[in-house]
């Protein structure tokens, strides 16, 4: 079982002068459920090496049990600084790749044509493609075999206008990830926020936010068990 996972190389939160990336949570919790399920992962980032990761996640105020085996796992840190440049990754090689959120991913990753051209061949190619918080903002921009949006008539989730709200960034982000899925044509799904919300259409599996990030990877899991011999 070969797994993606893709990170955010964007460091800085719009304007704010505060810095920003990729939230540790929704890495650390699935890169361990993935490990214990036997699975070869690869981290991959628009710009390759260490990515930028939000300060805050690795903050008293949100730190969980896997980001601080996160952070005190060396070769998890080893790996997570050699990221391999997304332009040089082939779905080929994959039987699936997963998205974690954070700020960074809906200022680089939503417009990297890299991404969109991977997200893309994965769909097309019938495998399943996970993504948690901010991150299935990188939809935006994806297509199916059609040339229809991917989202389009389909169940999704994500980071929530009332969690963007409640944590003052409305005006700060490009866009609220809810209105341009639900634009997209994505059947909006929301669970009370920060809570544990995860929706799966088909082999299209999205979480809500930091706290879908192991039940995301697990449902990611679950899909590829069935899959996989």
């Amino acid at each position: 079982m070969k797994i993606l996972i893709v990170l955010t190389s964007h460091g800085q939160l719009g304007d704010t002068g505060r810095e920003t990336g990729f939230w540790l949570e929704e890495l650390a919790a699935p890169y361990y459920a993935f490990k214990e399920a036997g699975a070869a992962i690869t981290l991959a980032s628009p710009a390759g090496g260490r990515p930028p990761f939000d300060p805050a996640s690795a903050g008293p105020d949100y730190e969980t049990d896997s980001t601080r085996r996160f952070l005190a796992d060396r070769d998890a840190l080893a790996q997570l600084g050699r990221t391999v440049k997304l332009s040089e990754v082939s779905q080929e090689d994959f039987d699936t790749v997963f998205y974690p959120g954070g700020h960074g991913v809906v200022w680089d990753l939503s417009e990297d044509p890299d991404s969109i051209a991977l997200i893309e061949s994965f769909a097309h190619a019938n495998k399943p493609v996970a993504l948690v918080c901010h991150a299935p903002g990188v939809l935006r921009h994806v297509k199916d075999a059609d040339g229809r949006p991917l989202v389009e008539g389909r169940k999704v989730t994500g980071f929530t206008n009332s969690e963007e709200e409640a944590i003052g960034l409305t005006e700060v982000v490009p866009f609220l990830l809810e209105n341009e899925l639900t634009a997209k044509g994505g059947l909006f799904s929301r669970g009370p926020d920060w809570g544990s919300h995860v929706v799966q259409d088909g082999l299209l599996i999205t979480g809500q936010n930091p706290e879908s990030s192991r039940a995301a990877a697990e449902a990611l899991l679950q899909e590829l068990s069935v899959r996989l011999p």
